[in-house]
């Protein structure tokens, strides 16, 4: 399933500057960014749980924001358009290091 990631991370602290690298170091292993607090990851019931309970534990649920959007199965394709020039990988592809 494809999963949209938002956050907003109080920065105007160092605790809240930490959080925020590690907020998006975080969403990096599961998925890309495609804004700067926005990340697509497609994921599977079990990957989508761990990706939960890891940001769950470094946001500051009193000062930070933290949404899911869940697009669906394989017909999220439909649900996404892009304009623009953000490069974009293709998730479902093959990886290729």
């Amino acid at each position: 399933m494809l999963v949209l990631v938002t956050y907003d991370v109080r920065t105007t602290t160092l605790e809240g500057r930490r959080r925020l690298q590690k907020v998006a170091k975080i969403c990096l292993n599961y998925g890309q960014r495609v804004q700067n607090s926005v990340f697509e990851c497609v994921v599977d019931g079990k990957q989508f749980a761990e990706l939960r309970k890891e940001l769950k534990e470094v946001v500051n649920e009193k000062e930070d924001s933290l949404r899911f959007y869940r697009l669906g199965g394989r017909q999220y394709r439909e649900k996404v358009e892009h304009v623009g020039t953000k490069k974009i990988l293709d998730l479902d592809g093959p990886l290729i290091i």
